[in-house]
Formats: C-alpha cells, sequence, structure tokens
C-alpha cells in the first residue's frame, strides 16, 4: 500500500513566463502519486503560456489548467483561485519560475500526517543562476525535525514570509477564512503568513530541501524581492510589515507582533540601508520619509530590546534626523556583520554618542556589552604587487571595549562567492600602535592559489580571553589601493587582480588567471564601455 496517497493540490502560478512554466509543472508532477493535481493558474499571459499548460494537461490527466480573463497584477488573487479550485486535503503552492525538488511532497505530507499539524514546512534554497551556488534560506528555522505545538512558542517563525516551501491542510485555511490579498499587492506572502500564524496551528518543521528559488539577477523582469531601485517597493514593503503586524495583533499574538517588527529592523531595514547610498537624492529623501513615518508607529520596547543590535541602531539615527545624513556609516553598520566606523564621539558627560551632531542617540549600552559582540571595525588594504601580495588590516578601539578585551590575532579567509569554498586561509598576530586606538596586523596573500574568480575577504577576529567575532573589513580607498593590476604568476602564467569595495563597504577580490581569463576579462569590460 502506498503510505502517501494521492493528497496534495499543488498550485502552480505563472504570467508570461513561457520559458520556465513548464519546467515548474513538471516539477510538481514528477512527485509522483502523492499529488492528486497540480493546477496551473495562468493569470491571462500573453507570450503563449497559456497556449503551453494547455498541451501539457492534454497528455496529463492531473494537470488542471485555469486562465483567467483579465490579470490581476500579482500573485494573491491567482493564487486564491488555485486554492478554490483545489480537491485535495492538502494544498502547496509553486511560482512558474521555481521548482520543487523530487521527494519534497512526500517529505511535507509524512511530516503533516505524523504530526497531525495542519502546516507542515520545510527548507528553501535559493539557486543563484546561471552559477548554480544555492543559499539556504532560514537555516537555522530548519536545522533538524521539530514540532511547535504554537508558532509563539517559536517567533522566528515570522522570518519566514514565504508560503511556497510549505504544506497547508486545506480545511484549515478554509475554516479561518485564511487568504492572499487580491490584485496589485506586493509581497502578498507577508500577509497570508501572518494570518496562518495568527490562527494558531501546530507546525512540523523538517530539515528536507522542499523548495528552489531561483534567483536570476540579470531578467529582463526581476522579480519583486530583487526589484528594489524604485521607492514603491519600499513603501510596499513597509506597508506590509504593518499589516502582518496588526493581523498578529489583532489576534491577541503580541509576542509574534512584537517579533515583525523585530524582523524588520534585522533584515529589511539593515538590507535597504545598505543600498541606499547607490540611489538617488529623490529616492533617498523620500525612503527616508517613509522610513521615519513606519517606525514612528513602534513601541519603546522594540528598540530596547537587544538595543546593540544593529537595526535598532540604524533605525534610532533616521528617527533622530529629519533629513538623510552619515549614509556612509550607516551602510557599514548595517552590514553583515555590522561595522561600526570611527570617529567615536561623546558626550559632555562621556557616554558614548553616535555623533556630536546627534548626542540624543546615546550608545552607553556599548560599554556593558560583552566586546565580542560589538560591532568592530577593521580597515582593510590589499596591495598586489610582482613581488608578492600584502594585505594589511587595522582594528579601531571601540570606547575603550577593545583595549579591554585585548585583541590578539586574526584568522584570514578568501571565500569564493559563487561557490563558497575558502581558497586560502592565514593569520597574523594584532600590534597595538604608541597610543592604544588601533591594532595592526599584516601577512602575505598567495594569490596563485585562489585561481579566478570572486572572493570575500572574511575574518576572525580572537581576543585575549579566548572569545572571537566573525567580521569583514571595510576597503580603504586612495591613490593605488583599488586598482586592478596583471601581476606575474608561476602557477597561471599572469594573474589579473582587482581589490574592490562591495556596495556594504567592504573589500572583496576579483581574479582572472591565465592569458586567456585576462583576454576575456578585458573583452568584457570593453564590451561593457561600447554598450
Amino acid at each position: 500500500m502506498n503510505p502517501h496517497p494521492p493528497q496534495v493540490s499543488v498550485v502552480v502560478i505563472g504570467y508570461n513566463d513561457a520559458p520556465h512554466v513548464t519546467d515548474a509543472v513538471r516539477s510538481a508532477l514528477a512527485q509522483g502519486p502523492a499529488v492528486r493535481e497540480v493546477i496551473a493558474v495562468d493569470d491571462c499571459s500573453t507570450d503563449g503560456s497559456g497556449d503551453l499548460l494547455d498541451g501539457l494537461a492534454a497528455g496529463e490527466p492531473r494537470l488542471r489548467v485555469i486562465r483567467r480573463a483579465v490579470n490581476s497584477g500579482g500573485c494573491g488573487s491567482p493564487r486564491n483561485d488555485g486554492m478554490d479550485a483545489a480537491t485535495a486535503p492538502y494544498v502547496m503552492f509553486l511560482d512558474s519560475d521555481d521548482v520543487l525538488p523530487p521527494g519534497a511532497v512526500d517529505a511535507l505530507l509524512g511530516a503533516a500526517r505524523e504530526q497531525r499539524a495542519p502546516v507542515a514546512s520545510g527548507l528553501c534554497v535559493r539557486r543563484e543562476l546561471p552559477s548554480g551556488r544555492e543559499v539556504p534560506w532560514e537555516r537555522a528555522l530548519y536545522a533538524r525535525p521539530a514540532l511547535v505545538p504554537h508558532p509563539a512558542r517559536r517567533t522566528r517563525l515570522v522570518h519566514d514570509t514565504l508560503c511556497v516551501n510549505k504544506l497547508y491542510r486545506t480545511d484549515f485555511l478554509r475554516e479561518h477564512g485564511i487568504r492572499f490579498p487580491e490584485g496589485r499587492f506586493r509581497y502578498e506572502d507577508f500577509l497570508f503568513t501572518a494570518r496562518v500564524l495568527a490562527a494558531g496551528p501546530r507546525i512540523a518543521l523538517i530539515p528536507d530541501t522542499v523548495y528552489v528559488w531561483h534567483v536570476r539577477r540579470d531578467a529582463a523582469r526581476l522579480s519583486i524581492s530583487l526589484d528594489r531601485a524604485d521607492i514603491d517597493n519600499w513603501r510596499a514593503r513597509t506597508e506590509a510589515n504593518q499589516a502582518a503586524y496588526e493581523i498578529l495583533l489583532g489576534a491577541g499574538e503580541k509576542r509574534l507582533a512584537q517579533a515583525v517588527h523585530a524582523k524588520f529592523l534585522d533584515h529589511e531595514l539593515r538590507m535597504y540601508t545598505r543600498e541606499l547610498e547607490l540611489r538617488g537624492p529623490e529616492y533617498r529623501s523620500a525612503w527616508w520619509e517613509l522610513t521615519r513615518a513606519h517606525l514612528s508607529t513602534f513601541d519603546a520596547t522594540d528598540f530596547t530590546v537587544n538595543p546593540t543590535a544593529p537595526g535598532r541602531l540604524v533605525a534610532r539615527v533616521v528617527l533622530a534626523s529629519p533629513a538623510p545624513r552619515d549614509l556612509p556609516r550607516l551602510k557599514e553598520l548595517a552590514a553583515r556583520p555590522a561595522r561600526l566606523l570611527p570617529p567615536y564621539a561623546r558626550a559632555s558627560d562621556g557616554t558614548p554618542i553616535w555623533s556630536d551632531d546627534l548626542p540624543q542617540v546615546t550608545l552607553d549600552h556599548f560599554l556593558v556589552r560583552p566586546a565580542h559582540l560589538l560591532p568592530a571595525s577593521v580597515d582593510a588594504e590589499l596591495r598586489p604587487r610582482a613581488r608578492g601580495t600584502h594585505l594589511r588590516l587595522r582594528l579601531h578601539e571601540l570606547y575603550g571595549r577593545m583595549t579591554e578585551a585585548g585583541p590578539a590575532s586574526v584568522e584570514v579567509e578568501f571565500v569564493h562567492r559563487e561557490e563558497g569554498r575558502v581558497g586560502g586561509r592565514v593569520a597574523a598576530v594584532f600590534v597595538p600602535d604608541r597610543y592604544g586606538d588601533l591594532w595592526t596586523a599584516g601577512t602575505p596573500v598567495d594569490l596563485s592559489a585562489l585561481g579566478a574568480g570572486v572572493w570575500d575577504l572574511r575574518l576572525k577576529l580572537v581576543f585575549r580571553d579566548g572569545t572571537s567575532r566573525e567580521a569583514t573589513a571595510h576597503a580603504l580607498t586612495g591613490p593605488g589601493l583599488l586598482r586592478r593590476r596583471a601581476v606575474p604568476d608561476a602557477r597561471h602564467g599572469v594573474l589579473l587582480v582587482q581589490p574592490y569595495r562591495t556596495h556594504a563597504g567592504a573589500l572583496a577580490l576579483r581574479t582572472a588567471s591565465g592569458w586567456r581569463g585576462m583576454t576575456e576579462v578585458v573583452r568584457r569590460r570593453l564590451g561593457r564601455l561600447l554598450h
């Protein structure tokens, strides 16, 4: 007897996605007999997607196609159409440009039935295309199998706003009237997830990968999560966060509602702050105004709980200033890990403050938190030369806390951005300067061992008491520091090296090995210039 009889409806939604919708539907059908039906909802496509689906349905009795007469402008309405049409005891959702990995439905259905849970949730991975690099989404939440008897028992659940890596009991959704917002509503997942959590279901968590989210950064039409250059995206995001907060608060779930605000401070606010310098003056002013308005609805406790968290400090600076300010410093503070760049100002009574211009933003909590939890700032400069490449690091004092902790050494790694592998690992000893404000460390770097790619510099600061802190380094700028150089290399013949500064201000490195690699880099560079 099959342990998983046909009990699941998979709702696939799409709009003008003919190149990918077939793969999505087939990945759902390939889940096996547990899938009773795949309901493909075409949102009035004009690229032939509907005809493709009809052709598939002609040879697959489990595939049903719903063709909307009018485009909804969003993802909520077609998902609601699919939910309404579902006939199976369980339902899950799939976007037309993503796929379900083999065994996803069986894993979710098994957990839901075994735990008698109305909701089962598993790991989603973001797959960067075309590289294929996979980044787990909310990995810690799915580290091991678990049963959450009530969402308030694990407030981290509010961070996983996706609806697609979950299996829902159909009658649970219908009984509680849980639906997506209709029409053109960005971040509809936020509201749907809040409504699910507000209903207080048992939730089964599994470590299995159950959803592959394809990230195509070079696509002609970016996904909502990637298309952040328009101020309307930020407006929609703040509105969706506020709506989710009100849904949970209205259901009496105050802890979950507070967790929504905490997520906004630690995730959304930091992500958009890192990108703020890339935008124009008009965007920055509108962003600042919208953010101040949203943050003004928060309770005081939203900022006092874990006050050293970088997002809370960013929020306090934004609230304290009526106009955009200190953007380079805020960008570095919003980085992961956070870096608080000097100067380090103090009030007349010695209290640490953000700056002389904003003395109301106090940093006195920095004096009591363990030093290895503070946003230490390290400057870095990498000088590739024919006779050898040298990395120089400089750690700044932070209101006396670095001296107290005693920086001892630093472990240095270059991590390949696409593949995640470590290409080089060295260590160096910190040496204090005569004034006690800085610690410096230097080490040679074997660029030949790295090979071609984009490399992120990762640091581990080790203190005298044995504690440590993960860090990245602020990229120093200046004459000759971030120049592209061709370096003779015994292994590759020649190595083209360019240190550069990331959007978050950190030092990173691009390398191309051999004459062929060097020629390809130059060709792409010329192509961009000519274009």
